[in-house]
């Protein structure tokens, strides 16, 4: 079978996961196309399949809309996105395309009569109850109390969430495709077949149907070396891994780390570039690291909260304290919170005092006896295993 995988350029994570599950294709008897916007040509470097360009969307803009609290793709934009989806699926002629975060898909892949898989996490199910909806970082919230801010978005919420999903509704009427109404967390999942790459213990689904399934966390490194330093670690003290990642509050890297070593701790920070940080006896500094190397070598992850970190850290058995600024990392941090694996502190109001705290609360033996329980089971290749798996179940019946 041969599949074509679209790695959206919006964030590193979607194109992780589509990298990860392309790259082993060919074990399960597949070919594998992966189509990701050049910016992330050097992230592909050991991918030994077929690649394709990708029209996509700024990774800058894309931020700049989420903070904003705009709709993160317009109509023009999806409509475009349209047109260069077809013209590849035509030219490549797959089996089977598989989309991470690539909303336009749902139209595309039905007016080209191919099957399609979304990539997704379950916190944006259509299935999962969320009893309560996290503030997130939006401009009200960097003027008024929280508590205020807080009551307006809870009323703003619902508008917000069809303003956002209304380009995709107007796309699906243009093209004559069956509407998804103005439901958001039905645009972010519209597929053939929804996989999840989540831990399904954190998000239970209630009456999903057997197209929307979980397969479990798909983490992924950059193919980077370690650094000097790597090798002559310390054990004087615990460590901490530090990491912000591509949408993350670089800018408190810094703060971060002084108050991890003020705590008794040894820091591991990957920057990503984005930030300088002096250098100091007890903090180590890489642009990047191997995340699921740096996790199971630390004893607390600390991250912006995303799925791809996070996961890591679960997977290596590590709790983890998030500092997230959109919805997004708001809702994984929500469920992790809840299963006692990790700790919230928002980025735009964490202080050295909070995170020295919740560091130390992590550091204690109770917390770490709680993540290496939950890490049993969990694996990678596990995930790509009921990944291939169903997309072969999927194929079967139609």
């Amino acid at each position: 079978m041969r599949v074509l995988f679209f790695a959206e350029g919006a964030t590193l994570a979607h194109l992780a996961r589509p990298l990860v599950l392309a790259g082993q294709a060919a074990r399960f008897g597949h070919e594998a196309i992966l189509a990701a916007p050049p910016a992330y040509a050097w992230a592909l470097s050991a991918f030994a399949g077929e690649t394709r360009p990708l029209t996509a969307i700024a990774p800058a803009e894309f931020a700049r809309r989420l903070a904003q609290g705009e709709p993160l793709y317009d109509y023009a934009l999806l409509r475009d996105y349209v047109e260069a989806d077809r013209a590849l699926m035509r030219e490549l002629r797959p089996d089977h395309v598989v989309g991470d975060f690539r909303l336009s898909l749902a139209v595309s892949a039905r007016l080209e009569g191919v099957p399609y898989t979304a990539l997704a996490n379950a916190y944006w199910s259509p299935y999962y109850a969320i009893r309560r909806w996290p503030l997130p970082e939006l401009p009200l919230t960097r003027r008024l109390p929280l508590a205020l801010a807080a009551a307006l978005f809870r009323l703003a919420r619902p508008l917000a969430f069809r303003a956002h999903a209304r380009p995709m509704a107007r796309l699906l009427a243009a093209f004559r495709q069956p509407g998804i109404g103005h439901d958001l967390r039905r645009v972010y999942t519209e597929a053939d077949l929804t996989l999840y790459a989540d831990p399904p213990a954190l998000f239970p689904l209630e009456a999903a149907p057997r197209s929307h399934r979980f397969i479990g966390p798909i983490t992924w490194a950059p193919p980077v070396p370690v650094p000097p330093w790597w090798h002559e670690l310390p054990e004087d003290r615990p460590l901490a891994y530090v990491t912000l990642g591509s949408s993350g509050r670089a800018a408190l890297a810094g703060t971060l780390a002084e108050a991890l070593v003020d705590a008794g701790f040894r820091v591991m920070l990957a920057t990503a570039g984005a930030v300088t940080v002096p250098p100091s006896p007890c903090v180590h500094i890489a642009d990047f690291l191997p995340g699921e190397a740096a996790a199971r070598r630390a004893r607390l992850v600390i991250c912006n909260g995303g799925s791809p970190t996070s996961h890591q850290a679960l997977l290596a058995g590590r709790p983890v304290l998030g500092l997230p600024s959109n919805l997004d990392q708001f809702l994984n941090m929500q469920a992790l919170e809840a299963a006692g694996l990790g700790l919230t502190l928002r980025a735009d109001r964490a202080t050295p005092a909070a995170v020295r705290a919740a560091a130390l609360s992590l550091a204690d033996e109770p917390a770490q006896e709680r993540a290496r329980r939950f890490a049993v089971g969990l694996s990678v290749d596990g995930a790509v295993q009921s990944f291939y798996g169903l997309i072969r179940e999927l194929r079967s019946t139609r």
